[in-house]
């Protein structure tokens, strides 16, 4: 399935948007928590929607003397857009996590060279809990009408911040086994 094609859909049709506010968009708070696109396959992409008549543009003028296309959603990319929002989908098989990964294999590494790593992840996480954490402090006050892109934002921030909270957690608790544990202790239930 081309997800890309959905959150451009998205984007588009909240307003019409030029390639560079596209772009923007997925480096927006709202999107990067979750979702990452490059120029190199945005713009593939609009190439697709255009020819598959689900976006259309007209050129304008930006600044002086700037030609740029602003795009819009067709009627058949709402319609599109919408089966998409209303598809109930499988939780994907796999999410990827390189430091996970790292830690599947951390008999291959000393002790101080785990905890070094562990702690790293540590700090880089607790950073983006708390700047998650003030992004909602600064823009959110109020929970937002539901059915508006404010309730959308609120929620996906939300889910980011409960994320980064679980994986301090998780961190911690790593962390605490390889100070303090030892083999054979009984293991301690999460739920």
């Amino acid at each position: 399935m081309r997800n890309l094609k959905y959150a451009i859909l998205g984007l588009v049709n909240r307003e019409p948007m030029t390639g560079y506010d596209i772009k923007k968009a997925f480096d927006s708070r709202g999107l990067t928590n979750f979702w990452h696109a490059e120029h190199s396959q945005i713009y593939p992409e609009m190439k697709k929607l255009l020819a598959e008549g689900l976006v259309e543009y007209e050129t304008v003028i930006r600044g002086e003397k700037l030609e740029t296309k602003l795009y819009e959603i067709t009627e058949a990319g709402r319609k599109d857009f919408h089966d998409w929002l209303r598809d109930d989908v499988e939780i994907e098989r796999t999410y990827k996590d390189v430091f996970r990964l790292r830690t599947f294999f951390n008999e291959s590494m000393n002790k101080e060279e785990y905890l070094t790593l562990l702690c790293s992840q540590l700090r880089q996480h607790t950073e983006k809990r708390d700047m998650l954490k003030h992004f909602i402090d600064l823009d959110f006050q109020k929970l937002p009408h539901f059915n508006t892109k404010q309730m959308g934002d609120y929620l996906v921030l939300d889910g980011a911040v409960r994320r980064e909270k679980t994986y301090v957690e998780w961190l911690e608790h790593c962390i605490d086994i390889f100070e303090h544990g030892k083999a054979g202790d009984p293991v301690k239930p999460i739920y």
